[in-house]
């Protein structure tokens, strides 16, 4: 080990000795060359950290760095180490760092399965596969910037509901990223990147519609139209506002009826219970029982199995053109059992019970306003107003309106005069005004 002021002359004359061996900076403590046995020259910094180990990370190579490019690039690391870091540690770090597709392989192993249904587990990997992997998957985690992000959702403009759920699943997991290191605390790059618009809604199933609907399915419980499974079933999910994967995978297990409740033990919000109505309890007390199925409504061709939830959709728009009511989706039941719910009266957590919802704002995304209860409360607002400045307001005088509306609008020039300052016989002078001179103001 030499230590001398290491310049390009020093450098260039070190000759190769067949081992390695280093020249030490006298000018900059912990700065040195590194001369291999194959005849590369390494510049490098030697420190120790605030925890008293010993680092000694590479900085470039003589010919890629200039001598005093390498020194400043150790001033500078030096005084990182008097700060509390570690380049040696940051720079390792940044090397073993994960892409976004490895995070994606991380999220979905050590996050997803073990928290999400099977159903998200594969949304997610759906998500992860088509979009992400592509457009960012060759990014660093740490490296991925805002605009990468709105690259992404540039190129995902044509479908804006599919981009709105990738940012979604983008956006959870690079708040795990942060969780397992691999970002700082807040430096997601999905935060006040805007969603697009969504134009779908579920359409509300108006009370004619609703008559109608109700009308056929007697009918067809009297005649047969139906198969009896697929009408019990469209009468539970309006009973209970439910899902229709609760109501096409029910089992009579689930049911007591002896207290009047049905309790599901795994549903998209978890374990939820909810009380029957008489009307519920004639249903299922009255529903056919087959001996070798476990469901309230099994499959059609084999009882063994739960309804599939494609027979149910099938059948429910088919009924729906039956009956001639507009097409809207099974999720349009819960919509309006959602809706009633909440017209009943009844307390918000009380509703929010009856539909499973876990928040406020959720349940009130199912709650449709209707034109009559809002036509309604417009009049009584009406009223409380006339009823507050006077309902007994004397008409306006046809002749003074119609000489009003006579009065010139122009000077004898022909210069429009503003309404203001239009002189008739019928309009007394504004109080306040220049013309209305020391008059007080009533």
């Amino acid at each position: 080990m030499t230590v001398t002021k290491l310049t390009k002359s020093v450098v260039d004359a070190a000759t190769f000795t067949g081992k390695d061996y280093e020249l030490r900076d006298a000018a900059t403590p912990g700065f040195l060359c590194k001369i291999t046995a194959g005849g590369r020259k390494v510049f490098m910094l030697q420190y120790r950290t605030n925890c008293g180990e010993r680092r000694k990370p590479k900085i470039g190579l003589f010919g890629e760095l200039t001598v005093e490019q390498a020194r400043s690039i150790a001033l500078d690391w030096l005084a990182d180490v008097r700060r509390g870091n570690d380049p040696s540690a940051a720079k390792q770090a940044a090397r073993r760092a994960p892409t976004v597709r490895e995070l994606g392989e991380q999220f979905i192993n050590e996050y997803s399965k073990t928290r999400n249904k099977p159903s998200t587990v594969e949304t997610y990997q759906g998500q992860i596969d088509r979009y992400l992997v592509p457009l960012l998957g060759r990014v660093k985690v740490p490296d991925l910037t805002r605009a990468d992000v709105t690259g992404m959702m540039r190129d995902l403009a044509k479908t804006p509901t599919t981009a709105n759920r990738v940012l979604a699943c983008l956006r959870k997991m690079l708040n795990m990223a942060e969780v397992w290191g691999y970002r700082p605390d807040g430096s997601n790059p999905c935060r006040h990147v805007p969603k697009y618009p969504e134009k779908g809604k579920t359409r509300y199933i108006t009370d004619d519609e609703l008559a109608r609907i109700y009308a056929y399915l007697d009918d067809a419980d009297v005649d047969g139209l139906e198969h009896p499974t697929l009408t019990l079933a469209i009468r539970l999910q309006f009973e209970f506002s439910a899902r229709r994967s609760e109501i096409c995978d029910l089992e009579w297990a689930w049911v007591d009826l002896d207290n009047r409740r049905i309790a599901w033990p795994d549903s998209k919000t978890g374990c939820i219970s909810k009380p029957m109505s008489e009307s519920a309890f004639l249903l299922l007390s009255n529903a056919y029982r087959f001996d070798d199925s476990p469901y309230v409504c099994p499959s059609i061709y084999d009882s063994r199995r739960s309804l599939p939830e494609s027979t149910y959709y099938n059948s429910w728009r088919r009924i729906l053109k039956r009956v001639g009511v507009p097409h809207v989706g099974t999720h349009g039941i819960r919509h309006r059992a959602a809706t009633d719910i909440a017209n009943s009266g009844v307390p918000l957590k009380v509703g929010m019970a009856l539909t499973a919802h876990k928040t406020i704002a959720m349940f009130m995304r199912y709650v449709h306003t209707e034109e009559g209860p809002i036509r309604a409360a417009a009049e009584k607002v009406a009223a409380l107003r006339r009823e507050t400045i006077g309902a007994a307001v004397a008409p306006s005088d046809p002749s003074r309106v119609a000489a009003a509306e006579a009065a010139p609008t122009r000077t004898g020039s022909g210069n429009y005069r503003p309404y203001r300052h239009r002189k008739a016989a019928t309009r007394a002078v504004p109080p306040g005004t220049k013309r209305a001179g020391a008059l007080p103001i009533r």
